[in-house]
């Protein structure tokens, strides 16, 4: 199947590492021109070069601190500046700090916040204007699972990233017209370094291995085993393409049938 994504033109925030990395490689393979994003120059700039050889796609990178609302504006318009417009935009962001409701204090909640959350509206006011302009555009907001059914010891990314979910199912109303099509994905147990700091986390406050904490996860998932980057990226790039042209204001897991929930 033809996505349609050669040419086109993609920002994948928090993309130095992890699903942000795995879909910016998928992007380039089908493609397309990709703008790179994290706090991390150094990890950037080697992330870029690996993809750009790997694919021999047009793979760029700016740093930016999706916090700053400064910062944000100035990616979206080097991103314009650089090619041209931007068709595809997936909202990415590092989990906030776990733990539970009696570990957080309100500069806490006010992080988890504006990472997690108003980062996306943010990005999503700078970008659909660009969007529009052109004829419409893609959008996937990666969330998690919790959306669905929260994660026992991460309270504020359950509320904020079920937030996400409600602001997607708003924006799909508004955007509609608009030709921009909007989804929430939420990953289920994907093999990526933050899954790991979470398994050893619950390691250590049960005092056992990770192995029997991954052992223990992984009964509870159908297809018996966690997912990978790659199982992760394709779905979101499918959703990001033009041979997605009837999906918006949807949540979607891609957990190998882990969450129980309706």
């Amino acid at each position: 199947m033809d996505l349609g994504l050669k040419g086109k033109n993609v920002l994948v925030l928090a993309s130095s590492k992890g699903l942000g990395k795995a879909c910016a490689l998928q992007f380039a393979k089908e493609g397309a021109n990709v703008m790179l994003t994290s706090r991390d120059e150094e990890l950037l700039s080697e992330t870029a070069e690996a993809i750009n050889i790997e694919t021999g796609a047009n793979v760029r990178y700016k740093k930016c601190d999706i916090t700053q609302r400064n910062e944000i504006d100035e990616l979206v318009a080097e991103t314009v500046e650089t090619f041209g417009s931007i068709d595809v935009l997936v909202n990415n962001a590092g989990g906030p700090p776990a733990g539970g409701f009696n570990d957080f204090e309100d500069e806490h909640w006010q992080g988890a916040f504006e990472l997690t959350l108003l980062s996306l509206v943010r990005t999503v006011r700078a970008v659909t204007p660009n969007m529009m302009k052109n004829g419409g555009g893609r959008i996937v907001n990666i969330a998690s699972s919790s959306f669905k059914q929260p994660i026992d010891g991460l309270i504020l990314s359950n509320t904020f990233r079920t937030a996400i979910n409600g602001l997607s199912k708003s924006l799909s109303q508004e955007l509609g017209k608009d030709n921009i099509l909007i989804n929430t994905i939420g990953p289920g147990r994907i093999g990526t370094d933050r899954v790991g700091e979470l398994d050893q986390m619950a390691a250590d406050k049960k005092g056992v291995s990770t192995e029997d904490v991954k052992a223990s996860v992984v009964s509870g998932i159908p297809l018996g085993r966690y997912g990978t980057p790659e199982e992760f990226a394709r779905m979101v790039v499918f959703l990001c393409s033009g041979a997605n042209s009837y999906i918006t204001g949807q949540s979607l897991l891609i957990d190998g049938g882990m969450v129980k929930a309706l």
